[in-house]
């Protein structure tokens, strides 16, 4: 375990309920994630990499071990400290966009500055800065159905650094898009991760999002302890 690593994962394990039946999902997951990286989580369909990446950003709890994020103990937290963390420090990128249809571009954006003290120009200062980071400072009064697929996963990604959290959470961004577009999404996140110091951690099946990546945490055999951290082009993957 390296003790300088941003994020830290210390015999991390996590299990369900099936009646009175524990069903483990994770257990003893042991992983350092440098900051300001760019890192892919690979594996098969139902391994739990999407479990992963919510226990990193704070959606679920685990059952046991640490998990520390820039110092932080996130485990410990209780729920309205944990929320108010995730607020500050996280950015969730989905990969159905998940933005309102009846609010246009830049309101979707503005969604989470609604929980904090900024006042309204405080936060369309924001939301201007965010969108013309991503490209689509002229799209800002567009709805979602006045959107490509690109053009509303950009909108999310706007909305995930509005608040310029450290590190954004990416589940499957580029899943549902050609390739094209994919690829230019796949930029964007490379260039807030360069441009901005973002730690993007992403779940992601493409291999040529992978191939982009500084480094891949590969599970096998249904099994996160397993899994090591390396880099993306030493796996086979380019």
């Amino acid at each position: 375990m390296n003790d300088q690593a941003f994020i830290k994962l210390r015999d991390v394990s996590k299990y369900y309920l099936k009646g009175k039946t524990k069903v483990p999902v994770h257990e003893n997951v042991n992983i350092s994630i440098p900051q300001g990286c760019l890192v892919a989580l690979m594996g098969p369909s139902g391994c739990g990499k999407t479990t992963l990446l919510n226990l990193i950003g704070g959606l679920d709890r685990s059952s046991g071990g640490e998990i520390e994020i820039g110092g932080q103990r996130i485990d410990s937290l209780s729920e309205n400290q944990l929320a108010k963390w995730r607020s500050t420090q996280i950015g969730f990128v989905f990969q159905f966009h998940n933005l309102m249809p009846v609010l246009s571009a830049e309101r979707n954006v503005e969604l989470p500055l609604l929980l904090t003290n900024l006042n309204r120009q405080q936060r369309q200062q924001h939301v201007a800065t965010a969108l013309k980071v991503v490209g689509l400072e002229d799209r800002a009064k567009h709805y979602p159905r006045e959107l490509s697929g690109g053009q509303e996963q950009r909108v999310a990604i706007a909305r995930a650094i509005v608040s310029d959290p450290a590190i954004l959470m990416c589940d499957e961004p580029t899943g549902n898009l050609d390739r094209q577009m994919a690829d230019e999404i796949m930029q964007l996140l490379r260039d807030l991760n360069t441009r901005f110091n973002k730690t993007v951690v992403m779940v992601t099946h493409d291999h040529h999002v992978v191939a982009k990546c500084d480094y891949v945490i590969n599970v096998e055999d249904d099994d996160l302890s397993n899994c090591h951290l390396g880099a993306a082009l030493d796996q086979g993957v380019a």
